[in-house]
């Protein structure tokens, strides 16, 4: 433990009250949970709710957009209620001494627990616009925070001028004609009207949008032809809301809509920053609430790390920008932290935000800071800042491991973090920062196995398939490759650079200086043509730069948008991982499939039909099966070797496997329980007969005695 940490868990951790911002703390459930859902190890799960406040005058908190604004208590205090999960090991003077906190993506749990490590883990309430004690969507019960409206002085409402856009889409696929639209679509409650007179709204509509601002007109609807309102149960016009929209002739999914209202009682959502925090503290220090509820982990944690994946990674990268890794006492909150397949800011502290939102077009999140050291950004006209800044003034930064994979660079515009906006230079990391990009995965990965068919060249599975590689809305296969082991690998090292300032593995990602980056076209990454494939040509998203007015502070992504329009001034294009002859990525860890490779897997995929059709398809990634034989290969005019080529039998499939397992093994970037379930599963996969002709043979036995 460090002497920060040791001098702070000695002091604080008796403490007989809560200093952390929680107040109280409400145990709604306590029971065990299932052998076969914890590997076997006894845990126990507690649930309820925890009550907190903030004062709004501090230099921490004051960033908090609108909080001057929100109602205070009797103590000058902004109050805040958010549902918990802790998960504590049944012997729980035997943890490991590790607090784990998940920061829950959407309301959900999407990181995998390990329960043999006996860690106590943590996870809570942070997105605001959820329903209090709602769903997330997942359909399951989320983990969610209840935040203040903001009000003026007076108690009048605050309002703005704002926009919202929205496809006819349900589960990526274009829908049936409907004349019921919810007027959000990600997650969370959409931010209101200020009225419901159609004549104060403007709703507009335009049949092409490229992911790089190009479009056609945008053509108006007349305000008699639509109404805030339900359709769903009633005809047009509807039940009055101001949740979602009816038009009179229906919604069209190949097109576009966006409407302009003036909209009222924005949430204070950046409260949810503090609220992970100031959780994160009371369990980790505080003996018991001010109430008298006895922590039942405090005295057992030694070090902190937060997790997070996906809109949850973000969320860690603007927590560190913000400077919230202080808590109100000045102590540091997370000592090491791991952001998962995450690119981005969380657009989450402007005024009606939507940190439910993805990198799509005229959305916040990418416009200020996406580098971890200081970045002078001059394209963007931005002062010089990185994620750390904050934290580094205050000497509390954690140790970062930050994990990403294709589909980040593709869809949510991470190359930026790489290589600046100018596209000159790699980046440097800092000290205390270790970056692994997993080469050639999907966003999140993929299903992992060794199944060589998900269709074949020239005969793609469909979007209707059970095939578990078939994804609705995306044209191609979607992308098997696994991140999963990795990444449990990765948490581990982690761990041990934490606790024993053991040195993790060294960073490992594409880069300008060893050419293993290139712009994101077919001649420059080295793309190959291959046969029913198109090419990635005019299919990543760009960094878009958008006028948002002076009152959008963009390093932060914070403030409030007052330019509603959001006029696009710049496109800077991306530059994106350079492939082999087969197409799959040449920097970075390639994982146990990519060594033993079954096809082309891609970071991109390509949107099947609709208003987005022929765009890159959401995060998904894709799949081009190799042939199975050479006859099969020169039959389909395929450049790539098929696999009896390349292993000959399914022995040699198998050396493949083992040398690629055992070789992340050794750089401590695959756990061995994990590295022998992959040479278990390929030993029993359907790859190649188990024998073959002399050529085949001769080529099975050059792959096993190869080092």
């Amino acid at each position: 433990m460090s002497p920060f940490r040791l001098a702070a868990w000695l002091v604080l951790g008796v403490s007989s009250v809560a200093y952390a911002g929680i107040r109280k703390v409400v145990v709604e459930s306590k029971t065990t949970m299932p052998l076969e859902q914890t590997g076997g190890v006894p845990y126990e799960q507690i649930q309820g709710v925890a009550y907190g406040d903030l004062d709004p005058t501090t230099k921490l908190n004051s960033i908090i957009q609108d909080i001057d604004l929100a109602k205070r208590n009797s103590k000058g205090r902004v109050e805040y209620a958010e549902t918990f999960t802790l998960l504590i090991p049944a012997a729980v003077q035997n943890s490991s001494g590790y607090l784990v906190y998940e920061v829950v993506n959407r309301g959900n749990s999407i990181v995998p627990r390990d329960y043999t490590s006996h860690d106590i883990f943590l996870r809570s309430g942070w997105q605001g616009d959820i329903p209090f004690r709602g769903r997330g969507p997942s359909g399951q019960p989320a983990e969610t925070l209840q935040v203040p409206v903001a009000r003026n002085a007076d108690g009048s409402s605050v309002t703005s001028p704002w926009m919202m856009r929205f496809l006819n889409v349900v589960n990526g696929t274009p829908s049936v004609s409907t004349r019921l639209a919810v007027a959000y679509a990600t997650s969370g409650v959409a931010p209101l009207p200020a009225d419901l007179d159609t004549a104060h709204s403007r709703l507009t509509v335009r049949s092409y949008e490229g992911i790089d601002g190009a479009s056609s007109p945008w053509r108006e609807i007349p305000s008699d032809a639509w109404r805030w309102a339900d359709c769903s149960k009633t005809p047009f016009p509807g039940e009055p809301t101001g949740a979602s929209v009816c038009l009179r002739d229906g919604f069209k999914s190949n097109l576009v809509y966006q409407i302009e209202f003036t909209a009222k009682d924005p949430l204070v959502l950046g409260v949810g920053l503090a609220a992970v925090r100031d959780t994160v503290s009371f369990f980790a220090h505080t003996k018991q609430d001010d109430f008298g509820w006895e922590n039942p982990v405090s005295v057992q944690i030694k070090h902190v790390v937060g997790v997070g994946a996906s809109q949850s990674g973000n969320l860690l990268r603007t927590y560190l920008n913000l400077g919230f890794n202080q808590d109100e006492d000045g102590h540091r909150v997370f000592d090491g932290i791991m952001p998962r397949i995450a690119s981005r800011q969380n657009p989450i502290n402007y005024r009606f935000a939507i940190p439910g939102g993805g990198s799509d077009l005229y959305g916040p999140g990418s416009d200020g800071v996406l580098w971890w050291g200081e970045y002078s950004d001059t394209k963007r006209k931005h002062p010089s800042a990185g994620l750390l800044t904050r934290c580094q003034a205050t000497r509390t930064c954690p140790k970062v491991t930050e994990v990403l994979g294709a589909s980040e660079f593709w869809s949510l515009r991470a190359s930026p973090g790489f290589v600046g906006t100018n596209n000159l230079h790699d980046l440097p990391l800092p000290a205390n920062v270790r970056r692994y990009y997993i080469a050639s995965t999907q966003h999140g990965g993929g299903t992992g196995g060794f199944k060589w068919a998900a269709g074949s060249a020239g005969n793609p599975i469909s979007a209707t398939s059970d095939n578990p590689l078939a994804s609705a809305g995306c044209a191609l296969p979607v992308n098997p490759n696994p991140v999963r082991e990795i990444m449990a690998a990765v948490l581990v090292a982690l761990k041990q650079w934490v606790s024993d300032e053991k040195e993790p593995p060294p960073s490992s990602y594409p880069t300008l200086r060893d050419g293993t980056l290139a712009a994101a076209d077919a001649r420059a990454m080295h793309f190959p043509q291959l046969p029913n494939f198109p090419s990635p040509d005019g299919v990543v998203n760009p960094l878009i730069v958008y006028d948002l007015g002076d009152s959008f502070r963009y390093n932060d992504v914070s403030g409030i948008i007052s330019n509603q329009g959001r006029p696009i001034i710049d496109v800077i294009p991306a530059m994106v991982p350079v492939v082999n002859e087969d197409g799959n990525e040449v920097g970075g860890i390639h994982t146990v499939l990519q060594e033993a490779a079954l096809g082309t897997y891609t970071g991109w995929n390509i949107t099947s039909d609709g208003f987005l059709k022929g765009q890159v398809c959401g995060l998904r990634g894709a799949y081009s099966p190799f042939a199975k034989t050479r006859s099969d290969r020169i039959a389909s005019h395929d450049p790539r070797m098929s696999l009896e080529e390349r292993y000959g039998t399914q022995k040699g499939y198998v050396c493949v496997v083992q040398k690629a397992a055992t070789n992340l093994v050794q750089r401590r970037l695959l756990l061995q329980k994990d590295a022998d379930e992959m040479i278990r599963q390929a030993t029993v996969a359907d790859i190649l007969p188990a024998e073959g002709s002399g050529e085949q043979e001769a080529i099975a036995a050059r792959r096993c005695q190869a080092k």
